[in-house]
This record gives C-alpha cells, sequence and structure tokens, in this order.
C-alpha cells in the first residue's frame, strides 16, 4: 500500500499562503461534489498524494484539516452544514402553542411503512458516531434503524438492541439483517465480531440473524486504494491484519451509495416511490385537521365528538 505522505511538505516547515489557499481549495471542492462529511472523512480526502497541496497522514495533518475547516466555516466560505458531527447533541423538550401547532409540526414526521411487504427486518450498524453522522439521512429516508456502537459496545446497548429485533420480528417471524461499517485494524475486526456474538446471546431461539460487514473489507482497501498505515507492532490481536484503514478513509459518496444499494436491494423494487406517494397523500389530509384545529375552538370539537366532560 502506498505511503500516504506529502513528498513536498517537511514536517517542521510552515504551509505559505498561497499553498494554504489551495488547501482550502481542495477541501472546499471535496465538500461541493459530496456533503455532508465528517473532518476525519474529509482529512483522508487531502491525504491523497496526487493533490496539489496534500496533508501529512497525522494527527498534526488532521489538526491541520480541523483548523482550516474551522476556519472557512468562521469566515463563511464553508456552509456549516457541510461538515457533520455525530458526537455532540443537545437534549430538548418541545413545547406548542395549540394543539395544532402540535400537530402542523410533526406532519412532516408521518412515514408510510416502507417495508410492509420486505418481510425482513435490516438494521445498520457502525463502529463510530462520525460514521454514523455521514449515513444518518440516509438511514431515516430509507426508514432502518441506525446504531452507533462507539466500539466495543456496552453490554446494555447490544442487550436493549436485541430486545427490539426481537419485537420487530415478531420472534422471529421474519429474519434480521444487521449490515455493519467499521474500521480494519485489530481491534475494529473484533469488535463486530464481539456485537454479533453479544447480539446472538439476547435473540428469541427463532430469530435468524445475518451479520455482514459491509466496510471496511480488504478487498475495498485494494480495490479503492484506501490510505492505510501499518498497524501497532505491541498490538497482538488480529495477526492477519498487516495494514489499519479506518471506516473514514472511504470516500463518503461511494460509502452512501454502497450502503443505500445494499439497504434498497432487500426492499421489493418501487417501494420508496410507492411510499413517498402515500405520505403525500396522508400529509395533506393531516394538514387540513391541522387547519381545522386552528378554526374552531378545542371545547366545540370536543363537544361535536361527544368528549366533553
Amino acid at each position: 500500500m502506498t505511503e500516504i505522505l506529502s513528498t513536498t511538505y517537511n514536517k517542521k516547515s510552515r504551509r505559505t499562503n498561497a499553498q494554504i489557499e489551495q488547501l482550502d481549495q481542495q477541501i472546499l471542492d471535496v465538500l461541493r461534489a459530496d456533503h455532508p462529511q465528517s473532518v476525519r472523512h474529509v482529512f483522508y480526502r487531502m491525504t491523497d498524494p496526487r493533490l496539489p497541496e496534500p496533508v501529512e497522514k497525522s494527527d498534526r495533518g488532521y489538526r491541520h484539516v480541523q483548523h482550516r475547516i474551522t476556519q472557512m466555516r468562521r469566515q463563511g466560505r464553508l456552509p456549516y452544514g457541510w461538515i457533520t458531527d455525530a458526537t455532540r447533541r443537545g437534549y430538548f423538550t418541545a413545547t406548542f402553542r395549540s394543539s395544532a401547532d402540535f400537530l402542523r409540526s410533526h406532519i412532516g414526521y408521518y412515514r408510510a411503512d416502507l417495508w410492509r411487504s420486505a418481510r425482513v427486518l435490516v438494521e445498520v450498524w457502525a463502529e463510530s458516531r462520525s460514521i454514523a453522522g455521514v449515513i444518518e439521512d440516509d438511514c431515516e429516508e430509507l426508514a432502518v434503524s441506525l446504531y452507533p456502537a462507539g466500539g466495543f459496545s456496552s453490554i446494555t446497548f447490544t442487550y436493549d438492541a436485541a430486545g427490539n429485533i426481537n419485537q420487530e420480528t415478531q420472534n422471529g417471524q421474519i429474519p434480521a439483517h444487521v449490515i455493519y461499517i467499521g474500521d480494519f485494524d485489530p481491534a475494529g475486526v473484533l469488535i463486530d465480531q464481539a456485537l454479533e456474538r453479544e447480539l446472538r446471546e439476547h435473540l428469541h431461539p427463532d430469530v435468524s440473524l445475518t451479520f455482514e460487514r459491509m466496510a471496511i473489507t480488504e478487498n475495498q482497501i485494494v480495490a479503492l486504494d484506501l490510505p492505510s498505515k501499518p498497524r501497532k507492532a505491541t498490538d497482538k490481536r488480529a495477526l492477519h491484519v498487516k495494514e489499519t484503514v479506518e471506516a473514514e478513509a472511504m470516500p463518503a459518496g461511494i460509502l452512501r451509495q454502497m450502503l443505500r444499494r445494499r439497504i434498497e436491494s432487500f426492499l421489493p423494487q418501487g417501494a420508496l416511490d410507492v411510499a413517498r406517494v402515500a405520505e403525500e397523500d396522508e400529509r395533506r389530509a393531516l394538514n387540513v385537521w391541522a387547519h381545522l384545529m386552528d378554526r374552531y375552538d378545542p371545547k366545540e370539537v370536543a363537544e361535536f365528538i361527544g368528549d366533553a366532560p
């Protein structure tokens, strides 16, 4: 595997203004073509030695890319929404002016049952929250559950997830299929094995589970020429892993396309289009109800339906 280091950048030197502008342009080009992406995804794209201004594949190189992204966002050159960060989120309590306001606020959340005739439960698991942030919109659109494991997952987390599989499959009335995305390194190739083992321990005996590592695989590393680095000599786990590759090394666009194709392979042809038409019809009906609730006093409506105290 090609060593991903800049041949023109001395670690002890500082980039000139022209070099910084070139790096900024490379970052903008990558994100303009495909967004949102995590900072780590962009960093790996910037380690490509074929770029006019590559960065070194190191913590220092990562910090430089992170700094340039921060600066461009603050300067208004880079839209904030082009970078995703699923590792930090706030917690909110929603309030509403009226029942009509509540209904109208939630109309957009209405989803038709896309998987009604699929007869399979599909879930996506990601080793990191960084990866989860990149694929979250696709999982939401295709109505599949997304679990960011955060490395070796907790017993409670997998126990609850197995309980959800039991419930959604009606204790094995339909099969379950887990699609996994994680690093290819001595720890990463063991995480999904531990996760699968822990899930199976808590599944109903009749549940048929297929656990698939979609990425990163050895074939993908070669086919996509993903940037890698040698394994740590002191790490004695999974000795068959010679070169390590983080999941974020795969370009975000390729990862999303691959995931969408895999998920859609479980759906009946045209299922997404049919669901979208159904959703639009139901949302229009809900909008009518919200309009009526705005026009009439809630007490009058309650009296009309015979529900007044």
